[in-house]
Formats: C-alpha cells, sequence, structure tokens
C-alpha cells in the first residue's frame, strides 16, 4: 500500500490482492521453531483482512498453494493497484527542498526486518529476531493516506515535488534514495519516536510501518502540515535536499554521526559474480500405478487444497468496498464459483475497466522455464476469460528460490528470468514491477536443511475496453454448448494429477506453453467475448479440463453431458490426459446454439471443438469414462477442505 502511496506523487489504492504459500494442513507436525501451516495461513489472512478493510481498500484476487516445502518459509505476496491523475505520474525532488516525514513513529519494530527476510532461517530465528517483525497499524495509515491525497489535489497545485515510503532500511533508503543527486542533511533526533531511547543508528534504519517521506518547498511547508494537524498525521521536519558536495550527512543533536557519498552510495558497490548451471533434472523413477477411476480421480482433484474453494478465505475480506467492483472472486447465482479474475472500474465515470489475476505453475519446478511460462500463460488466459484485451496486459514478477549460493539453483532462476523475457515477448506483455527474496530455506535443530520450490509469481494486469461485455465463469443457460480451445497433450508431469496418484502413463514430460499458438489463441478468444458470443469463459488449468468442467458446471447450478471425442490434441490421448492433463493454452467457452457458425468462423485456424451441453438435470456426465455424478455433491467435495 506504501508503494502505490509513493508511486510518482501519490497514487490513491484501489484494489489489493494476496498470494500464500504454506505447508500442508493436514501434513506431518512442523520441526521445532516453525509455526503450524494452519496457524500460519489463519493468522496471515487475519492480518490481510483487518489492514484491507480498516483502510477501506478491497482484497479482490488471490491464491493458496500447499507443499510441505514451505512448512519452514511460508511465502505471503501482497500486492496493492492504484490509480492517480496522468500529470501526476513522475516527482524529483530539488534542492532545498525539505525533508518532511509523515504518518506513523519510529520505533524499534523492524530493525533488521530486510535483514531477517533474506536471511537462511533456523530453528531460534522466531526468538532471536522477534524484533525484525514490523507492527503495522491501518488506521494510522489511512490517516495519512488522507492527508497525502489532500496535499497532492490541493487548489494551487500539489504541495510536494517527491514522495517515497518508508520500506526496507527505513529512513536509509527513502532519504538515501530521494536524494541521490541532491545529497542531504538528516536531523535524526527530530523523528517522532514510539519511546525514548533510540540511538541514532536504530533512528535511521528503523522499518516501523506507515511513514511516508516528502520532499516539500519550504514555502509549502506550513500548508502541509496543517493538512497533516487536520488529519490527526504525525510530521516532522528532518531536514533539507541538497549539499555543496552531494554528501548524506546525519546529525543527531549538535553531533555528525554520519557522512557519506551519495555517489559512493549508489554506485559504489564492486559487481559480483556468481556461477550458475543447469541441467534438466531427469523424472524420479516412480512405476506406472493402477489408475483410479475418474470419478475417484475427479473427487479427489476437487478436494485437493491447492484446487478446493478458497470461499472461508475470500469472505473474510471486503471487495465492495470503494464501489469499484465489476468481477469479485466468487461468482455464479449461489455465490460459489471460483472467478478466474477480478474487474474494477478504476475511473467511476468510464465504462473501461481493469482485470487483475494471477498465475502459479510451482508443480512444473522440475524445469523452471516451463514452470515461468505455464505461470505466464495461466495469467494471461485468467484476465482474457473476464473481458480484458490480451494486447494491453502487464506483468509482475515475484521470485522466492530456495538458495542462489549453490549453481544449480541459480541456474534454475537464470533459466526463470529466460522464460519471464520469452513470455513476455511473445504475449507483448511488459514486465512492469516486481521482487525477489533468494534465501527461502529452514535448517532444522538436527541440521537438515528444508527448501522451498523454486517459486515465481506472476500477477497480471488488462485493460477491459467494455466491462459492459465482461463474462464470469459460471454456466448461464441450459442447451449451451461448452467448447474447449485450445489442444491437449499427452504430457502428465507435474499435474495435480500425478501428484495425488503418481505415474498414469509412460509419458512424464512437462507440459510445454506454445509462445505461438497461446497468444493467437487469446487474441481470438478476446474477439468473441468482445463480439459478445460467448456467455462463460473459464480456464483450464490446475487438475485440468475435468476440473475445470465441474468448476463452470456447479458455479452455474447446471447439468453438463460430456463428450471428449472432439478434443483437440493428439489423436492417441490417454482416457487419464483427456480428462486430467494440464495442458497450457486452453480456455473453455459457453456459447449458444445460434451462435456457433459464428465462433467457429472467428475461431479462424485456432484448434477448437464442442465438448459438452448444458442441461437443466444437475448432473456431470461423461458416458465413455462411466461417469455420473451429481453436481451437488462435487460442489461439496470442493467446498469442504478449507472450512474453518
Amino acid at each position: 500500500i506504501r508503494d502505490v502511496m509513493g508511486t510518482g506523487l501519490a497514487a490513491k489504492p484501489i484494489a489489493a490482492t494476496d498470494v500464500f504459500c504454506v505447508g500442508r494442513l493436514d501434513g506431518p507436525a512442523p520441526p521445532a521453531g516453525c509455526l503450524h501451516p494452519a496457524r500460519v495461513l489463519t493468522q496471515v489472512v487475519a492480518g490481510v483482512r483487518d489492514y484491507g478493510n480498516r483502510m477501506g481498500i478491497p482484497t479482490c484476487n488471490g491464491a493458496v498453494w500447499f507443499d510441505d516445502d514451505h512448512v519452514g518459509n511460508p511465502l505471503v505476496f501482497c500486492g496493492c493497484i492504484g490509480v492517480m491523475p496522468r500529470d501526476l505520474v513522475h516527482g524529483e525532488p530539488t534542492d532545498g527542498d525539505r525533508i518532511i516525514a509523515v504518518g506513523g513513529r519510529t520505533g524499534r519494530d523492524g530493525i533488521h526486518g530486510a535483514t531477517f527476510s533474506s536471511a537462511e532461517l533456523t530453528d531460534t530465528h522466531a526468538d532471536e529476531f522477534a524484533h525484525a517483525v514490523q507492527i503495522g497499524n491501518p488506521v494510522t495509515e489511512k490517516k495519512a493516506l488522507d492527508a497525502i491525497l489532500e496535499a497532492r489535489d490541493a487548489p494551487g497545485g500539489c504541495l510536494f515535488s517527491a514522495i517515497t515510503d518508508c520500506g526496507a532500511g527505513g529512513f536509509s533508503s527513502a532519504v538515501g534514495e530521494m536524494g541521490e543527486t541532491l545529497g542531504a542533511v538528516v536531523h535524526l533526533d527530530r523523528a517522532p519516536l514510539k519511546y525514548e531511547g533510540l540511538t541514532p543508528t536504530e533512528i535511521w534504519i528503523s522499518e516501523a510501518q506507515e511513514r511516508m517521506v516528502l520532499a516539500v518547498p519550504e514555502a509549502n511547508v506550513e500548508a502541509l502540515q496543517a493538512i497533516c494537524a487536520a488529519h490527526d498525521v504525525a510530521s516532522c521536519d528532518l531536514g533539507r535536499f541538497g549539499t555543496p558536495g552531494k554528501d548524506l550527512v546525519l546529525l543527531h543533536g549538535e553531533i555528525e554521526v554520519g557522512r557519506l557519498s551519495m555517489a559512493l552510495l549508489h554506485a559504489g558497490r564492486p559487481t559480483t559474480w556468481r556461477e550458475a548451471i543447469w541441467s534438466t533434472p531427469e523424472p524420479t523413477a516412480v512405476p506406472i500405478i493402477d489408475l483410479p477411476s475418474v470419478e475417484t480421480a475427479l473427487r479427489s482433484l476437487l478436494s485437493h487444497p491447492n484446487i478446493a474453494s478458497k470461499r472461508t478465505i475470500i469472505r473474510q475480506y471486503d471487495h465492495e468496498v470503494q464501489g469499484r467492483a465489476v468481477i469479485n472472486p466468487l461468482v455464479g447465482p449461489l455465490g460459489e464459483g471460483p472467478s478466474d479474475a477480478a474487474v474494477f472500474l478504476p475511473v467511476a465515470d468510464s465504462t473501461r475497466g481493469l482485470a487483475l489475476a494471477c498465475g502459479l505453475a510451482t508443480g512444473l519446478r522440475r524445469d523452471p522455464y516451463w514452470m515461468v511460462l505455464a505461470a505466464i500463460d495461466e495469467c494471461v488466459r485468467n484476465l482474457v476469460c473476464v473481458g480484458a484485451d490480451p494486447d494491453r496486459i502487464a506483468l509482475l514478477d515475484n521470485f522466492c528460490w530456495p538458495t542462489c549460493d549453490d549453481p544449480a539453483h541459480l541456474g534454475g532462476l537464470v533459466r526463470a528470468a529466460e522464460a519471464c523475457y520469452d513470455g513476455a515477448v511473445a504475449h507483448r506483455a511488459p514486465f512492469i514491477s516486481g521482487k525477489d527474496s533468494l534465501n527461502n530455506q529452514f535448517t532444522t535443530e538436527d541440521g537438515r536443511t528444508i527448501r522451498i520450490p523454486p517459486t515465481l509469481l506472476i500477477t497480471g494486469l488488462g485493460i477491459v475496453p467494455d466491462i459492459r461485455r465482461c463474462v464470469t465463469m459460471d454456466a448461464k443457460e441450459a442447451g449451451n454448448c461448452v467448447l474447449v480451445v485450445g489442444e491437449t497433450t499427452a504430457a502428465m508431469g507435474g499435474s495435480h494429477h500425478a501428484m495425488l496418484h503418481g505415474r498414469c502413463t509412460d509419458d512424464d514430460a512437462l507440459p510445454e506453453a506454445d509462445l505461438v499458438a497461446g497468444p493467437v489463441a487469446a487474441r481470438a478468444v478476446h474477439r468473441l467475448l468482445a463480439a459478445g458470443l460467448v456467455c462463460a469463459a473459464h480456464d483450464c488449468s490446475e487438475g485440468g479440463l475435468l476440473v475445470a468442467a465441474a468448476e463452470l458446471a456447479f458455479a452455474g447450478d447446471l447439468g453438463l453431458h460430456l463428450d471428449l471425442a472432439d478434443l483437440p490434441g493428439s489423436s492417441d490421448l490417454s482416457p487419464t490426459a483427456h480428462c486430467f492433463a494440464e495442458t497450457p493454452g486452453r480456455w473453455l467457452l459457453e456459447v449458444s446454439q445460434d451462435n456457433l457458425n459464428a465462433v467457429s468462423g472467428m475461431l479462424d485456424e485456432v484448434p477448437w471443438g464442442v465438448i459438452g451441453t448444458l442441461q437443466e438435470a444437475p448432473r456431470l456426465v461423461l458416458e465413455a469414462a462411466g461417469l455420473d455424478v451429481a453436481i451437488d455433491d462435487l460442489r461439496t467435495t470442493w467446498m469442504e477442505p478449507i472450512d474453518w
């Protein structure tokens, strides 16, 4: 949230997203020094809920990934989207501007927070680094936000020339970054403190929350301070930007406690060189097993925590605050369908919306290249499903890696970065931001090291040209056709079916995203939605086609009669691959019988096929696999696993 407030000359936060990676809730007891994954997840959700709801920011998109290798290092991704006037996207401090701190007071909480988050953890860190956790106060931040926006929109123009947040490193990074070309003089003893006794070093590096640093022309300081006082927001004058030698000078009272050249601070660190190697690992030798029935496999997949309903989490968040919601995380007549993406309205008097979605394909971690391309592909498809234009998508990357000291792990990271480049070029979707955490492993008291899976979260924003053309993933009307766009391949490596049931075919290869066919299909599907020819759209991802079909049906409270004879793909696909392969680049679309010819013409050479018909009778039927099960039954199976 602070990052959005500190962009340009301050943006207004309008939506939030969160993704959590934790150990399995029913997994083995965690090692000493680790909290149980259930406690981690419930308390993290509570933190997101309380902060977002109290600040009046809707949390409208997210995901959860469960893996026992996250027991020592759970991952918490929180993102925020803001909107700002087009003419205020840039800010730059000028010589003589006052350094004004606004918001929360400075304390010891958060000292060494960035250092702690980048360190390898052990069973003693919970006690030794308790002080590294910042103590947040959303009410303080909401007051600061309101004051900053009022100062930004002051009648005579913005009262400040630049703004940034106190993140990692606190004042040291905020002032150090803003004063790069000017130098700065900072009076540390002027900072408002939570309590007495902080040393100059602690004041300088504390990462306490809700604090912003503004560069304010001297003539505007009094007006800014009056606005802060009216909003009950603490503010102080820490000094000025601009020194004769462009040095950073730190004072505490009359004592100079630090002096550093800005040139050295920003360009003085020598380049670090590391060795990276890569060789594709062989699949684990697991014998082919007897296959479960299609119904048994479908039920087990729907109840897998990665796939099962997250409504218990979702319903703790306010989605309607600010009145911008167009598509919420839960959709359909019963309000239970898993939406592919959120859509909201950034500008009130417009019909142009913004879609927000994510992609995560950690199951393919055996080769980070294909893992990342699958995540990009999933994110793009999620956005397109709700009406976003695939030519107007921007991406963000969040890398979390086990370690980079090992050349093999670093080789995987390089391979993931290459996939980001290739995926961005193929989809013409630039990476506009991101973050990394590259030392996520935990050493137990007996010396065992638990490394997280190589993880890359892809978040995407897409422009929706007309929110009146948005569609949701729930089935709409009996008699309509369900068709699949995109080819299915036999590769089952890394799939949820393989996780649960082991190898089911000789083809344990990882599915590969097609960087030519994928973008072409995305544009074709978007044209169908823009023309109003699609009633519902849903991506095929975790669990495969049959899981996606079941979700589409029970989200709309309708039955679905399937026939996969015309499924595009290899002619020799096994029944298991037909139903449960997680091939990237595929959509399920609901289309009326009357529109099939028009759809066929607009898809042109994109592979597609009709695979089913929606029915009033609430059953999912696939006769070739002996599947005939009640929709209510499948919905219950999907909703029960995460139900606190």
